[in-house]
């Protein structure tokens, strides 16, 4: 990993647009699923951050051709030139999992490293395993491997997801899509992120119904064609930037490129905080006039709060006036952030899911380090608004998930320096 550090002055005023880039987490099974066919699928929109990278990265080493150039990838996969996917590829992020079931689905066979990521608690790939295997697939696991086989061909199921899983509704998507009759799904994910990958298979051929819904039927199909499409954005990012304009002492800030609804538990929250938002025509305005008020949420699966925006909550809730509180019900290990916060003068005590944040705490800078994804980003939030300078090390965590964000910060008026040492 490189050893890159975020430098931050803080409190400066941000005003301004940003614009979102389209979805990591669409970006990753799509790209995956370029392997369910011979011919070129095009892609827009694609975000320039370190686990699309490697996503790419791996599908070259399996003998993909193509480019990722700006925000376009051309990717094609005409004949398979490995079937394996080695640990310093899969270590890194959550690729390794999104390509088990398309490359098992097309080539009978699969060796793929156990997937990294960030280590923010159990990220348990057994319905993915148990999914594959009703369909025919015989697993194998090693410490290091999971070796999947499928001698006769994978054959369509009736499988009810024991709790929701935005990966495993993926994996077993695409895995259907080239499976023998038709496959039902239940309790699916109902993230957008599983909408637009429907979108692309079903423009690559596949016949899906029950988008937007638990239960997804996939009629397999024999061969899928090339395919253009253009993701989602980014909701994630989005929220972070709404977060990032709700701080204390900024102006209205305007995030375009949004698609608001992605983002309701957020949005919804925010005005309980005080913050007054507006949505029209793919845009959102965001401004804080008065004191931010304490709120008590919990993360649940889409439609509800987003787990993957709770650590950037949790910043903007040391500058409420009160006790606020927040229950982590996604991951068993996502207030790893709270340390470091507490480092910058906040005021957060954590009782195994449940995080309880007295404000309004002021905040004063110092080094502090980035323990995952997210919580990078809830850091650099701090660090907007922390007297004087501010370094977030292991910085690397913040360029895995968010493009350019020093630089589209910096537009918007902060003190914010990238350094890779």
């Amino acid at each position: 990993m490189k050893n890159t550090k975020i430098v931050i002055h803080g409190k400066k005023k941000l005003c301004g647009s940003v614009k979102i880039s389209g979805a990591k987490n669409a970006a990753l099974p799509q790209l995956a699923a370029s392997l369910l066919t011979t011919s070129e699928v095009h892609f827009q929109s694609v975000p320039q951050v370190e686990d699309v990278k490697v996503m790419f990265h791996a599908l070259k080493n399996l003998g993909a051709e193509g480019i990722f150039d700006a925000d376009t990838v051309y990717i094609q996969v005409p004949e398979l030139k490995s079937t394996e996917i080695p640990p310093e590829i899969g270590k890194t992020s959550r690729a390794s999992i999104l390509i088990l079931g398309p490359l098992v689905a097309r080539n009978g066979y699969a060796k793929v490293s156990r997937p990294g990521g960030c280590p923010i608690g159990d990220r348990k790939i057994d319905f993915h395993l148990q999914g594959l295997g009703q369909m025919g697939v015989t697993i194998q696991e090693t410490p290091d491997y999971i070796i999947a086989k499928a001698d006769n061909g994978l054959h369509a199921i009736d499988y009810t997801f024991p709790n929701k899983t935005v990966t495993g509704t993926e994996n077993l998507l695409m895995a259907a899509a080239l499976a023998q009759g038709k496959t039902i799904l239940r309790n699916c994910a109902l993230e957008p992120e599983v909408g637009d990958l429907i979108d692309l298979l079903t423009t690559m051929g596949s016949h899906i119904q029950g988008k937007n819904t638990e239960t997804l039927t996939i009629a397999g199909q024999n061969r899928l064609n090339g395919a253009r499409h253009t993701l989602i954005p980014d909701r994630i990012e989005m929220g972070t930037y709404v977060i990032a304009a709700s701080l204390k002492g900024n102006n209205e800030i305007m995030i375009e490129n949004a698609i608001p609804e992605y983002i309701d538990g957020l949005l919804s929250v925010l005005t309980q905080i005080g913050i007054e938002v507006a949505a029209w025509d793919g845009k959102i305005t965001v401004r804080t006039r008065g004191p931010l008020c304490p709120v008590e949420i919990e993360t649940l699966p889409y439609p509800g709060y987003p787990t993957d925006l709770q650590a950037q909550l949790t910043t903007l809730l040391t500058q409420a006036q009160g006790v606020s509180k927040i229950k982590e019900n996604i991951f068993n290990n996502r207030f790893q952030h709270a340390d470091e916060l507490n480092k910058l003068g906040a005021n957060i005590e954590v009782d195994r899911d449940i995080a309880i944040i007295r404000g309004k705490t002021p905040l004063n800078g110092r080094t502090i380090r980035a323990t995952d994804l997210r919580a990078s980003a809830a850091l650099v939030l701090a660090g907007l608004i922390a007297d004087g300078q501010t370094v977030v090390e292991n910085a690397y965590q913040l360029l895995r998930g968010y493009e350019n964000m020093p630089q589209k910060l910096r537009q918007l008026g902060a003190d914010i320096t990238l350094i890779d040492e």
